[in-house]
């Protein structure tokens, strides 16, 4: 089990890395987090779960399954999140508090580990924010019960570069009880810069305290390939070294370039097109877009402000949890006018899923799932939210589309939908647009440059990015791979074997 001083501290890579690294000794390999929060959902038989799982299970060459995370927590506002348990949306858990809903879901949680164990040579699980969290282990679900009900043999990690990263692993060992503190099996120091040497006698001291040694320090890798699970990426990780390199210090020098400057290179050392994705505070489904990070001469930025989005070639509007309040921050933000206007000058404006419903004429919502509000007008459509939730796997081939948009015209993708809305066309449609793609998945506006879909996985299908871009992302596989070897290089030696040997 993979536990984590802090949230950020690399649970979720160093799961996924495990997960490879098990599957290559021949092991039947499966991943398993109780309960994540995260409004980065994948489609898997049996309705969603979160992303991280997801890759977590194609890392193990496992076929992606809802009892590996069969609680998930979507936050639509800062205090309600809608709740999926075993896949689907449970509206009855959904209005419970907290606190009252952890018996409630526990037989469940239960039962899909046991039946992972029973399947599986190994499993892997990850815990959830830190494990040490004491107004919270009552009702914990996630983590030290986890770890108990499993007999789990834990590594504890930590952020090094964030500082304190030895007060925080032995803070988080005293809080624990003493038959918690048995389960640690190692300390992980991820994110490292500088030189290793400098380290000691800071591990010797802490295992004196505890007992417990640390096995690995991680250096610092700017670029891994995996997409972010909850983070929005920054300039710094833009910086893409060879896959599979381990980087052990900073860049090189003039690799990270200041915001509004080139920071996404390609092979010609030039940005091609830069692409700003509107990061709203409810954005949901973001790794769909890690992709794009890859691509050569592809710059990729977060806009929160109208000046991010000056001088972008594209404007995504991506998905969101909360559609109608998105929008509303959009407009407070003054981004409306700025998408409004990069569009009427011809710039390329994509939405998808929520940021589809945006570019309508309007939100309608007769049943109080996400809130009404008039739409950016950028496409004659109108959204209707309904109480049922789309939640499956679609492969489609776009039509005839018309300028910027044309080389994906007779394209096929494949993708998932995952939305309360159902869209479609305004009566004037048929002068001032057409549909793309079949059913009701695919919009775009007669000038050719505004185009609206509901399939998420866009810029994960490699025919996509062959017509838009002419160019290749590295595979999932081969991003796997590079995670896998970066663990077997930095962990001790027999560390990673002896976590599973029979006791």
């Amino acid at each position: 089990m993979v536990l984590g001083t802090t949230s950020g501290a690399g649970k979720s890579w160093l799961a996924t890395a495990l997960c490879r690294w098990y599957a290559r000794q021949g092991l039947k390999v499966a991943p398993f987090k109780a309960q994540n929060m995260s409004n980065n959902a994948r489609v898997v038989d049996g309705g969603e779960i979160g992303s991280a799982q997801y890759f977590q299970a194609l890392a193990a060459n496992a076929v992606p399954d809802v009892r590996m995370n069969p609680l998930l927590l979507k936050p639509e506002r800062d205090t309600h999140s809608q709740v999926v348990l075993m896949g689907q949306v449970s509206e009855a858990l959904s209005a419970l508090p907290w606190r009252g809903r952890s018996e409630r879901v526990w037989p469940q949680i239960a039962e899909a580990l046991d039946e992972l164990r029973a399947e599986n040579d190994v499993v892997v699980i990850e815990g959830a924010g830190s494990p040490a969290e004491i107004n919270l282990m009552a009702s914990d679900i996630v983590n030290m019960r986890v770890a108990r009900y499993a007999e789990a043999r834990c590594l504890l990690a930590t952020d090094i570069d964030r500082g304190g990263a030895f007060a925080h692993l032995y803070g988080t060992w005293a809080l624990l009880p003493e038959a918690d503190r048995a389960l640690l099996h190692g300390f992980v120091l991820n994110k490292f810069r500088g030189d290793a040497s400098l380290l000691s006698p800071a591990p010797e001291k802490l295992q004196a305290l505890t007992g417990v040694p640390t096995v690995a320090t991680l250096p610092m890798w700017w670029q891994h390939g995996l997409p972010e699970e909850d983070g929005v990426f920054d300039d710094r990780t833009t910086w893409t070294p060879t896959l599979g390199t381990v980087v052990s210090s900073l860049p090189p020098e003039g690799a990270l370039a200041p915001r509004g400057g080139p920071s996404a290179l390609g092979a010609s050392g030039t940005v091609t097109r830069t692409v700003a994705v509107i990061a709203y505070p409810r954005i949901s489904n973001l790794d769909e877009f890690q992709s794009l990070k890859n691509v050569p001469g592809v710059r990729l930025v977060w806009a929160r402000t109208p000046a991010d989005v000056a001088g972008a070639d594209w404007i995504v509007l991506p998905g969101s949890k909360h559609t109608s309040g998105d929008l509303a921050w959009l407009r407070a933000q003054g981004l409306d006018s700025a998408v409004a206007t990069h569009a009427s000058r011809g710039g390329v404006v994509l939405g998808i899923c929520g940021g589809l419903q945006m570019l309508g004429e309007a939100l309608v919502d007769p049943h109080g799932i996400d809130g009404n509000a008039p739409g950016l007008g950028l496409l004659p459509l109108v959204t209707v939210f309904e109480r049922e939730k789309t939640v499956r796997h679609r492969a489609a081939t776009f039509g005839a589309l018309t300028g910027d948009w044309a080389a994906l015209s007779g394209v096929p993708m494949a993708g998932y939908e995952i939305h309360h809305g159902q869209t479609a066309a305004h009566p004037q449609m048929a002068q001032d647009g057409h549909a793309v793609m079949p059913e009701g998945l695919a919009w775009q506006n007669a000038r050719g440059n505004v185009l609206g879909l509901y399939l998420h996985g866009l810029f994960e299908d490699a025919a996509v990015l062959h017509a838009l871009f002419g160019a290749a992302a590295p595979t999932l596989d081969r991003t796997f791979d590079g995670l896998a070897d970066f663990i077997d290089t930095h962990f001790d030696t027999g560390v990673l074997a002896g976590l599973i040997e029979s006791a």
